[in-house]
Formats: C-alpha cells, sequence, structure tokens
C-alpha cells in the first residue's frame, strides 16, 4: 500500500504483495524436518518428533546406561565363591537358581542357565518371594531370610556383615566381572561372579561419537567399580559412574542439566524410563529394551546398535544447517528484491521467482537431506 502512494504504480505495488508470501519458509521447515525423520528411519532409527532433531544438533554430552546399550545383556556366570563351610559351590548356586528362576532380568537368567549347564536341579523350597527393584530378592528359605543382590542391598539394606577377607577373596577371584551377593540366615553364603562383555560395535559408537565432536561421554552402571573401569577401559570412555542406583541416575542427568548441558541419555531397562523421559533426549535401544523405556523415549534405536546414536546426532545437524540455509535463502533473496522492486528495477516475474522460485529451491534443498545423512 506505501509503494502504491509514493508511485502510484500498481505494477510496483504488486511486486510488493509478490515478494512478501514466505511459502519458503512454510514449506521447507517442515519438508526438511519430515525429510530428515524419514531418513533416520532407513536407518533403524524411530524420531518421534522434529523437535529432538533439534536437541540433538544442540547435545555435548552422551550418557550411557552400560548394560543393554553398550553390552549385549546377555551376563554369564564365571564363577561361584562359597562362604559357607556346610554349602559347597554347586549348593550356593543351587540356591540362587532357585531365587532367581522366576525373574525376567538378565543377570538372573544368567544364574540359572549357570546352574543348568552344570545339570544342577532344584525344587522350589522358598516362599513369601519379593523383587526389590534395582537392588535384589528376598525370600523364607527353610525358615531363614534368604537375599540375594548387589553389595548396597545385602551389606547396607539388609546389615550383612562382609568381612575384609571374605572382600578381598570375592575382588581377587571376580576380576573384572559383576558379583551378586547372597546371604541365608544373616550370613553371607556366596558370592556369584557374573560377566557382561561390551558388544563388538561399542567401542566404534564411542569412537564415532568423539570424532562428532561429543567429548563428554558418561557411563552409568550398577556394576561393582572394578567392573565398570574395565569395561570404560576397553571401550575409550574416561567418565564413569559404579554401583548407580536408579535414583542416582536421575540425579546425575539432573546435575549435568543444572550445569547448562545438553544430554542425550541411552538406555533400555525400565529403571531408565525416569531418567530418558528428564533428559534432553531420550534414546531406547528397542532390540531388546523394555516396553516402559521404548514408550517413554524420545528415539527408538531398533537394531540395538549403539553407533545409530552417532548417526541420529548427523542428522539433527544437518537437519538445523539445512534450515539456516533456507531461512538465509529466503530471506537474502526476498529482501533484494523487496528493494528492488520499491526502486521499479525488479520486474513482477522477478518477484515470482523471488516467491516460487526461491520456495522451490529451498524444498530441493531441503529434500537433500537424504544423501548427507551417513
Amino acid at each position: 500500500a506505501l509503494t502504491y502512494l509514493l508511485t502510484r504504480n500498481v505494477t510496483k505495488a504488486l511486486s510488493i504483495l509478490m515478494v512478501d508470501f514466505s511459502c519458503a519458509l512454510k514449506l521447507s521447515m517442515p519438508i526438511s524436518v519430515l525429510s530428515a525423520i524419514r531418513e533416520a528411519n532407513l536407518y533403524n532409527i524411530t524420531v518421534k518428533g522434529g523437535k529432538y532433531l533439534e536437541a540433538f544438533a544442540q547435545a555435548d554430552t552422551i550418557v550411557f546406561d552400560k548394560t543393554g546399550t553398550l553390552t549385549n545383556a546377555q551376563p554369564v556366570l564365571e564363577r561361584v565363591i562359597s562362604f559357607d563351610e556346610t554349602r559347597s559351590e554347586e549348593e550356593v548356586l543351587k540356591i540362587a537358581a532357585c531365587l532367581e528362576e522366576h525373574f525376567p532380568h538378565s543377570v538372573a537368567r544368567a544364574i540359572v542357565k549357570g546352574a543348568s549347564d552344570k545339570n544342577l536341579f532344584h525344587e522350589e523350597e522358598h516362599t513369601d518371594v519379593q523383587y526389590i527393584v534395582a537392588h535384589g530378592i528376598a525370600t523364607i528359605l527353610h525358615g531363614e531370610r534368604a537375599i540375594i543382590g548387589s553389595k548396597h542391598f545385602v551389606s547396607e539394606d539388609e546389615g550383612i556383615v562382609i568381612t575384609p577377607e571374605q572382600q578381598a577373596e570375592i575382588n581377587e577371584k571376580a576380576g573384572a566381572c559383576s558379583v551378586v551377593y547372597l546371604a541365608v540366615g544373616k550370613q553371607l553364603t556366596g558370592a556369584l561372579c557374573i560377566s557382561d562383555p561390551p558388544r563388538v560395535e561399542a567401542k566404534e559408537a564411542v569412537e564415532l561419537l568423539k570424532a562428532a565432536g561429543i567429548q563428554n561421554i558418561v557411563m552409568l552402571t550398577g556394576v561393582s567399580e572394578r567392573a565398570a573401569k574395565v569395561t570404560a577401559e576397553k571401550l575409550g570412555i574416561t567418565t564413569y559412574c559404579a554401583q548407580v542406583l536408579p535414583e542416582d541416575k536421575h540425579s546425575y542427568v539432573e546435575r549435568l542439566k543444572a550445569e547448562g548441558k545438553h544430554v542425550i541419555m541411552v538406555g533400555d531397562g525400565i529403571n531408565d524410563a525416569p531418567v530418558l523421559a528428564l533428559s534432553h533426549v531420550g534414546i531406547a535401544m528397542g532390540g531388546l529394551g523394555s516396553d516402559a523405556a521404548i514408550e517413554t523415549a524420545d528415539v527408538v534405536i531398533q537394531t540395538d546398535q549403539p553407533s545409530r546414536v552417532a548417526t541420529a546426532i548427523h542428522a539433527g545437524r544437518q537437519t538445523r544447517r539445512i534450515v539456516w540455509q533456507n531461512i538465509s535463502l529466503a530471506f537474502g533473496v526476498k529482501l533484494l528484491v523487496l528493494i528492488l522492486g520499491a526502486g521499479g528495477i525488479a520486474t513482477l516475474w522477478e518477484a515470482v521467482f523471488a516467491d516460487v522460485g526461491v520456495a522451490l529451491i529451498a524444498i530441493v534443498n531441503a529434500i537433500h537431506i537424504q544423501k548427507l545423512i551417513k
């Protein structure tokens, strides 16, 4: 209207009106996001919304839960230690398998399978079973309270005394294995050493993240300090926390966010669901992941390949880069033609190009993201 009032030229006014349409922005931005989500899906990465691509682009910290993400979640029973003179190692394993057989946990399956491989068959001899999430199992065995679980659960929560001599023997024989403690009747009965080696591709995943500029990579695990250290060294991870409870994971991520970090959390278990929801982007390893983790997560990696985390970050960065390219292109060309049109230099057809032509270029550039994700 201002141009027409000043020039009394309808063509100049129409040029301004034509250039002012924002089709390039309204079309190219959602197409960029949808194109990236579609391409990520080809790599078996399900992204539940465009805002998570932006969060990927801003991420500077990756937090991994060890079991099921960096490892195969297929632990193996390596050794049994007995501290009860009346019970052999085989008897300790039978009791442990009897307690663990009803619970769908990877460590429980390892103990049950270990007993089966040794042809140790056990009868139901316990009652009143209680499963304490992320801690262990408590029951009544022949009239005595029997518990099995982490050192924290057995020693601190249940008050079972673990002597320095017993702990020294466990440390010597367990090596890099994580340890499950068994106590019957207020006495430490035995310890079971469980190994859970890293995935073959886990080290590559860490290297890809470092190559992408993510230097702050953290591993959280409930296993012992020694086992955590060995796994971290194998994978090239410098920051790790051992003997971590679910609530500790939540507090850790909260602290990172308070420090201004943009956090991606990768997990697969039901205990990981709260911290997946808390982080800027929660990634669930979908192949063996729990339904709760998959439902809560913002992104699901269907193939259980931790290297896909780097692919998702690359997709987020490429999406943001292309969006800003399109914004710069649209604003730059439109502003130029607006100025030229107001001065009577740009024609109506040049104004049409500034609107429709720039929109088509931006759309083609948005679709081009399919060739950029690696």
